[in-house]
C-alpha cells in the first residue's frame, strides 16, 4: 500500500493530499476528514463542469490544489478568520477564494458574487453537494448590487482575486466593506507602481492602504501578494459608477 495514498473520498479514486497538507500546514490551518473530502467533492465538481463550460484552465489535482485551494486560503497571512464575520467574494468565478475559505472557517458567513449565470449555477450546486450554510450565491454585476441597502458597507471583509487593475478593483468592492472593514485583493505580481496610481481612488472610495502582505510557498512555485485596504468612512453614493466605467476609466 502506497502511504501517500489516502483513498475512499469520493468515488474511490485515490488522490495524494501529501502536498495539500504540507501546504496547509504551512499556512498553519488544521482541516477534519469532513473538510478533507469537501475539497476533493469541490475538486471533482470542477473537472466535471468544467467539461463543458470554461471554470478554470487548470485542472490537473496537484495544481488545483496549489494554484487555486491553497492560494485561495493564503488570505489567513493578512487576515485573522478566527472569528464570525461576513465576506464577499467579488468576481468569484469557479468559487475562489470564496469557497475554499468557507470550507476551512464554516463559522464565516460568504456571499459569493458573479455576473455569469452559469458559474452562479455552478456554485450552487456545489453548496448542495458539499451541504454548506450561510453561503449566498448571487447573479449580476458588482456595479449593480453595491446600490441597495441590503448589500452596501455589509460586509467586514471583501476579497477578490478578479484580474484588474487596483483602482477598478477598489470601486466595485469597497462599497460593500462597512466602516472599519477591510478589502483584500489578490495579486499574483509586485504592484508597487499599480497601488502607487490607485492611492487616489482608494481615498476617494473611502479607504486607506493599510498593508501589503508577500507570501511565497516554501516550493516557491507560487507566490501571493495580499494587498489589504481599510475602509476609513463611507464610499460617496455616486460610486460605483455604471455598469462598465469602473474598468474602461479608472478613477
Amino acid at each position: 500500500m502506497n502511504n501517500n495514498k489516502e483513498s475512499n473520498v469520493s468515488n474511490d479514486i485515490n488522490y495524494n493530499i501529501c502536498g495539500f497538507k504540507s501546504g496547509l500546514e504551512e499556512l498553519g490551518i488544521s482541516l477534519s476528514d469532513k473538510q478533507m473530502k469537501q475539497f476533493i467533492v469541490y475538486y471533482e465538481l470542477l473537472i466535471e463542469w468544467n467539461s463543458f463550460m470554461n471554470l478554470t484552465a487548470i485542472t490537473d489535482f496537484d495544481q488545483v490544489i496549489k494554484k487555486h485551494f491553497l492560494d485561495s486560503l493564503s488570505l489567513v497571512k493578512a487576515y485573522d478568520l478566527s472569528k464570525g464575520i461576513k465576506v464577499i467574494d467579488i468576481g468569484t468565478g469557479a468559487g475562489f477564494p470564496g469557497i475554499p475559505l468557507k470550507i476551512a472557517f464554516p463559522h464565516l458567513e460568504v456571499t459569493l458574487l458573479d455576473s455569469l449565470n452559469k458559474r452562479v449555477k455552478f456554485l450552487n450546486e456545489v453548496k448542495e453537494r458539499l451541504a454548506i450554510t450561510n453561503l449566498e450565491t448571487l447573479h449580476g454585476r458588482a456595479e449593480d448590487f453595491a446600490k441597495p441597502e441590503k448589500f452596501r458597507e455589509k460586509y467586514d471583509l471583501c476579497v477578490s482575486r478578479a484580474v484588474a487593475n487596483l483602482s477598478t478593483l477598489s470601486e466595485l468592492c469597497l462599497p460593500y466593506v462597512k466602516i472599519g472593514g477591510r478589502f483584500i485583493s489578490y495579486k499574483s505580481e509586485k504592484i508597487k507602481e499599480e497601488s502607487i496610481a490607485a492611492k487616489k481612488a482608494i481615498g476617494i472610495l473611502g479607504g486607506e492602504v493599510e498593508k501589503q502582505v508577500e507570501f511565497t510557498f516554501s516550493d516557491e512555485e507560487l507566490y501571493r501578494n495580499l494587498f489589504v485596504i481599510k475602509k476609513i468612512k463611507s464610499t460617496p453614493k455616486k460610486y460605483p459608477r455604471k455598469a462598465g466605467l469602473p474598468g474602461k476609466e479608472p478613477l
